[in-house]
């Protein structure tokens, strides 16, 4: 790849298509030792540690071992994803980074209620707003990275089938590397056997919801500028629909 551009924010629509296209053919852990030389080191992984997840942190953690991983801890994970999340941190010496929300979540619903159903999508929004987006973003703007590295794969849902491997992310600012993309279940099975990595089927996110929907880290919906600084005042009505419109 040594003829390809060096990947920047002011790629082109173009050579991100190049890239692409090259790093189609590439492992991944190829695909993120390369990137994270094309940014000095400057990256971040993010991580719910959902099914899977612990594939993509072998890898990076293989490429650098002291990465910063981002985790947004919205208070509403089961006990079974905070039991994994911390025998990953151990067996794999995460860097973890937990940002946590302005507010608790036995606060949270205190004041406003149970988490919002899966038909009403002012809601969900205003909620991922508050518990996951504002805390994200704050995480982001804080560890300051040139790459984000993610778990996303082409086929978890319709929306995430028109991104691609490497992609500029114009909610954070900054380019966002998926080097599992094209990764089928079996192959990440078989990964996370070869490796003797834990795996955590009884993650749910309440933030999405349903597995075809987008929480809003991935969503055009969720530019970071109406969020930033989120609910300050421990989560005001007026601040999420704000940030949820």
């Amino acid at each position: 790849m040594s003829t390809a551009p060096k990947i920047s924010l002011s790629i082109s629509t173009d050579q991100l298509a190049t890239l692409n296209r090259e790093l189609r053919h590439k492992s991944p852990l190829e695909i993120i030792r390369w990137a994270i030389a094309q940014v000095s080191g400057q990256a971040i992984v993010s991580t719910n540690f959902r099914p899977y997840e612990a594939a993509l942190l072998h890898l990076v953690t293989r490429a650098q071992p002291d990465i910063p991983v981002l985790w947004v801890d919205h208070g509403y994970n089961r006990p079974a994803t905070y039991t994994h999340a911390e025998a990953l941190r151990a067996q794999l010496g995460l860097n973890l980074k937990p940002y946590l929300p302005r507010i608790s979540a036995a606060h949270r619903d205190a004041i406003y209620g149970p988490v919002p159903s899966l038909t009403d999508e002012f809601g969900l929004k205003a909620f991922s707003a508050q518990m996951k987006l504002e805390p994200f973003q704050r995480g982001m703007s804080e560890l300051a990275p040139k790459l984000w590295i993610t778990a996303l794969r082409q086929s978890q849902n319709p929306g995430r089938a028109e991104l691609d491997i490497l992609s500029e992310d114009k909610n954070f600012g900054t380019l966002k590397l998926s080097p599992l993309f094209y990764w089928s279940d079996a192959q990440l099975d078989a990964y996370l056997a070869e490796h003797q990595l834990p795996n955590e089927w009884d993650y749910f996110d309440p933030a999405k919801a349903d597995e075809k929907r987008e929480c809003g880290l991935h969503a055009s919906w969720a530019r970071a500028d109406r969020f930033v600084g989120g609910s300050p005042d421990g989560g005001s009505p007026s601040a999420v629909s704000n940030a949820a419109a």
